[in-house]
């Protein structure tokens, strides 16, 4: 996984991710369009990077950060392209941006705003080591629909720790690599 800078032939690709949001009927919960901050001015603090796999260098996603410089704070947004969820890219791509932002750029805490209903984000950020601050309830509450944001943060040295833990079981081989077993549907040559 890398995270490099959003380059002007990557707006289809990040377009299309919005489009296939919108086919799927994913309503992009927290609001996060790649497209959408793609085409935003860059804030003095405020950044875009593309999320790439190192294999083949495949966009599949984007992540947005804001930084608050004198409170030494930052919160960013992410997306993962719909054919390319649940693959664990976003889980890579938000531990890389914490390791730089931390440990590069020395910022003490980070904190991001979920959607209620976003049960993976929710997830995701839990094992991350993200601890719930707050949950705001919100005026437009639909029957049936969970409409509210929930608040998270970590802190450099709950991170840190996390680090450290999960370095001490850590295999050579990488995070996704697992044994190849036979499959139900291998071929077996009879001679």
């Amino acid at each position: 996984m890398r995270l490099r800078e959003v380059r002007p032939g990557d707006q289809r690709t990040l377009t299309g991710f919005d489009r296939g949001s919108a086919r799927v009927g994913d309503p992009q919960v927290g609001g996060y369009r790649h497209w959408a901050t793609h085409r935003g001015h860059a804030s003095p603090d405020g950044f875009h990077f593309a999320i790439e796999t190192l294999h083949n260098r495949t966009l599949v996603g984007s992540v947005w950060v804001e930084t608050d410089p004198f409170s030494g704070r930052f919160s960013y947004g992410i997306g993962i392209g719909p054919q390319h969820r649940r693959c664990g890219y976003a889980a890579d791509a938000v531990a890389l941006l914490l390791a730089f932002m931390f440990g590069r750029c020395r910022y003490r805490a980070c904190e991001v705003s979920v959607n209620g209903s976003n049960f993976a984000s929710l997830a995701l950020h839990g094992e991350l080591g993200f601890r719930e601050a707050a949950r705001l309830r919100d005026a437009e509450l639909l029957r049936g629909e969970i409409k509210y944001p929930v608040l998270m943060s970590i802190t450099a040295e709950q991170f840190a720790a996390r680090a450290a833990v999960r370095d001490q079981g850590r295999s050579s081989r990488g995070r996704h690599w697992r044994v190849q077993r036979p499959g139900r549907h291998r071929r077996v040559a009879f001679s």
